[in-house]
């Protein structure tokens, strides 16, 4: 949506495509984008095995070895009742002083400058060579899911904190809304305090 009758157009549409009345509540799970790499891991038994880029939607790049020198991807699920085959998805991402510090160091190196944090976080990930991946300041924030043998949570909400109890850091600033009005005063929240965050969004 780029105007705000276009995010009461969506309520709309929503209320038509599933039928429901005026009267009847709709809740949305709001959150920032972070401007980072996106990355599919998959636990087998609650155990890392795969981690994957989102490439071109059907195939991505293998770097398992790498993300799991990411202090913030635990290489084994915490908690009990973890579904057999789990696919947690979320946004690889360095922070903006990281990021300052990175390129000084490269600076100094006569290595790469990188152009802005997404780069020098896919840059980073993507490396040939792990112990490259393990020497840069990476994070993860998990916000979603694909296939999934059991759900643990039936709402976005439930499942984001169940990713938390999994080990997993989430998006920060979430916010459960029941209205298009709630989901514009979210809008402009994060549009007047985003450049106190940490990390780039998107938008």
């Amino acid at each position: 949506a780029f105007a705000e009758e276009e995010v009461q157009d969506f309520l709309a549409r929503i209320r038509r495509f599933l039928r429901l009345g005026d009267d009847d509540k709709i809740s949305f799970s709001a959150e920032p984008k972070i401007d980072g790499l996106s990355m599919s891991l998959r636990y087998e038994g609650g155990e890392l095995v795969t981690a994957a880029t989102r490439g071109d939607g059907a195939e991505g790049e293998d770097v398992t070895a790498n993300i799991k020198t990411l202090k913030a991807v635990p290489h084994k699920l915490h908690g009990r009742n973890i579904p057999p085959v789990t696919e947690v998805r979320g946004e690889v991402y360095m922070t903006k002083t990281d990021f300052l510090k990175l390129n000084e160091r490269q600076k100094e190196a006569g290595d790469t400058i990188f152009a802005n944090p997404r780069n020098s976080a896919a840059g980073s990930l993507r490396q040939k060579d792990w112990r490259v991946t393990a020497s840069r300041p990476l994070g993860f924030f998990a916000y979603d899911w694909g296939e999934m043998s059991e759900m643990p949570a039936d709402t976005q909400s439930g499942m984001i904190k169940w990713f938390e109890r999994c080990g997993f850091d989430t998006t920060p600033l979430p916010k459960t809304c029941h209205s298009a009005d709630e989901l514009l005063a979210f809008h402009r929240h994060i549009e007047e305090h985003r450049a106190e965050l940490k990390y780039d969004i998107d938008g």
